[in-house]
């Protein structure tokens, strides 16, 4: 039997419950949709299981599908992430929570604990929870009404599950909505690098920043450094994104002719082996390694390992590797998630839209349940839109109209010069 929950410490709980209350706080838009879901029961009698970074924000969408009728049950997506404090104070209103930091040994246990309550809706962060559902836990499929993935790692891995005929649900891809690549991708990790960057009181302005990748991630923070008056130099394998990072005024080398100038390099590609033992024979004294990808594969830790003499923690989660030659490389955060694991990740103002947005999908797919073909949906454009709207709305900012002339202008074609 499944227990009720895994968690470090109940008496945490006070303490998270501050944390959330600030984080409710700075996030009106899922608040006001809280409002709704508390007086429409949308999810009425809707079990969802998620699979997310365990944040004081995660704690207020908890809330709010809760508002809407759901069960929500809860494991973590990464080791590293989860706010113990947070966990316990879900715990504490009732929610069965399966996370707590430092938990790699059975962070695929806390998976299956939440599947164990036989999700309708899974809500996951990396697509492990979908993908260990299909795997391992088969005769939930028939029972879910559908998923929904929160970032791009997960919504490449379900999009080659369906190229290969192996997803067996709808799944909306929410990481791909307009509001979560536009502000949660660029926005929200270009602060979070800065951010997990700073807590070590390094200084940006002058300093050479590799940046791997040119997506909306590496864009953020690529922008973020070179406004703190970093001299940014971009990496790419795609020759159009590479072709934009130029027309962006960023010089753009191979990895292996980058690295001989960083003082920090930066990652979140979504691939494997980005930085590894070649390139950090190649690096001077001092460089400092982020990543910011979802899975801690894009810096290799294991060649890090290998090739270093001596391994040294210098402050929480900042680890110094020393090598023969005296050389030294700082890595953040275990390679996992640097904002998050550091600094308790995205500020709460991004992940308003971005939890916004799942649940306004949970609803979507309760509303559509049996109409869904098993395959990956982009968000609905009137699910973007509206959420932008109130947004707005929270930030007393007007925007214009169209008048009918305007209306009838752009639905025709007959009218020219």
């Amino acid at each position: 039997m499944t227990s009720k929950y895994q968690i470090k410490n109940i008496d945490l709980s006070p303490q998270g419950d501050n944390a959330i209350y600030l984080a409710e706080s700075r996030m009106p838009t899922l608040s006001k949709i809280k409002r709704r879901f508390e007086k429409e029961k949308p999810l009425k009698g809707v079990t969802i299981g998620a699979c997310l970074h365990v944040t004081k924000e995660t704690g207020v969408l908890a809330q709010t599908l809760k508002a809407g009728g759901a069960k929500f049950v809860l494991c973590g997506s990464n080791p590293l992430s989860t706010q113990d404090d947070v966990a316990a104070a879900l715990v504490k209103e009732g929610f069965n929570v399966y996370a707590w930091r430092n938990n790699d040994s059975e962070y695929y246990n806390c998976i299956n604990s939440v599947l164990d309550h036989k999700p309708d809706i899974l809500i996951d962060d990396g697509a492990d929870l979908i993908v260990i559902a299909h795997k391992e836990k088969s005769t939930l499929l028939e029972k879910i009404i559908g998923g929904q993935e929160e970032t791009t790692t997960g919504v490449n891995r379900l999009r080659v599950m369906y190229e290969k005929k192996a997803l067996n649900i709808p799944v909306i891809a929410v990481n791909d909505a307009f509001l979560k690549t536009m502000f949660d991708n660029r926005y929200g990790t270009g602060q979070g690098v800065v951010s997990a960057i700073s807590a070590l009181n390094i200084l940006f302005a002058g300093k050479n920043v590799v940046v791997a990748g040119y997506g909306p991630c590496s864009w953020g923070m690529a922008t973020r450094a070179r406004g703190l008056g970093a001299n940014v130099i971009v990496t790419e394998v795609n020759p159009m994104k590479a072709l934009e990072a130029v027309m962006d005024g960023y010089r753009v080398l191979p990895m292996e002719k980058a690295v001989l100038e960083a003082d920090m390099v930066f990652t979140s590609t979504g691939c494997k082996d980005v930085v590894v033992g070649k390139h950090f024979e190649k690096m001077k004294d001092g460089a400092i390694l982020a990543n910011l990808g979802h899975f801690n594969i894009e810096i290799s830790v294991k060649d890090l390992e290998k090739m270093s003499s001596k391994k040294k923690r210098v402050r929480e989660y900042v680890d110094e590797y020393t090598f023969s030659d005296g050389k030294r490389l700082y890595l953040l955060g275990e390679g996992r998630l640097a904002n998050l694991v550091i600094l308790g990740g995205h500020p709460s103002e991004i992940m308003d839209l971005s939890f916004s947005v799942q649940a306004l999908t949970a609803e979507f797919l309760v509303t559509n349940r049996g109409k869904l073909e098993n395959k990956v949906y982009t968000v609905p454009d009137e699910i973007d839109k509206e959420i932008a709207k109130v947004k707005l709305e929270t930030m007393n900012i007007q925007i214009d109209s169209l008048t009918e002339d305007q209306e009838a202008y752009i639905k025709s074609f007959e009218i020219g010069t």
